[in-house]
């Protein structure tokens, strides 16, 4: 019987299959050619305990529903350190029931303990639902951002 909770976690070890399966929906989302190489790499950052790189896996009646991924970033205008939320991706069978809202909260509550300033991320332009979450939860800045590609 579905136990209709929504559950936030750290990663682990187990989660590796379904975090694979939403991590190829996040790339596939963003048109993002991704190797089974690239999310070794990537899991194997998220499973360093010296590694920056940490996430959140959201559990729905305990099905692996969506995930996230956050680093800490330094400030040095503001002599501080801030939370950079790289990765947001919910199963398309689990929008609509505030998944997203739990992980961006998530990361938020782990940013306090850290003594975080705020937390950060960039989303596509055209990634109307993500920015009607986003716009609900967080606040649009006026800073636009620009790559170099090396």
């Amino acid at each position: 019987m579905a136990d209709d909770t929504l559950q936030i976690l750290p990663l682990e070890a187990g989660h590796r299959e379904d975090w694979e399966r939403l991590y190829a929906g996040y790339a596939a989302f963003y048109r993002v050619e991704q190797t089974a190489g690239m999310r070794a790499t990537v899991w194997g950052w998220l499973m360093d305990p010296a590694h920056d790189v940490k996430g959140f896996v959201a559990l729905l009646d305990g099905k692996p529903v969506g995930i996230t991924h956050y680093r800490p970033y330094w400030r040095p205008l503001y002599a501080g350190v801030g939370g950079f939320l790289d990765d947001l991706f919910v199963d398309p069978s689990a929008r609509g029931q505030r998944v997203a809202d739990a992980l961006i909260g998530a990361v938020a509550e782990e940013g306090r303990k850290r003594g975080w300033g705020l937390i950060r991320w960039i989303t596509a332009d055209n990634n109307y639902r993500g920015r009607g979450v986003y716009d609900r939860v967080a606040t649009l800045t006026p800073w636009r951002t620009y790559d170099i590609k090396l």
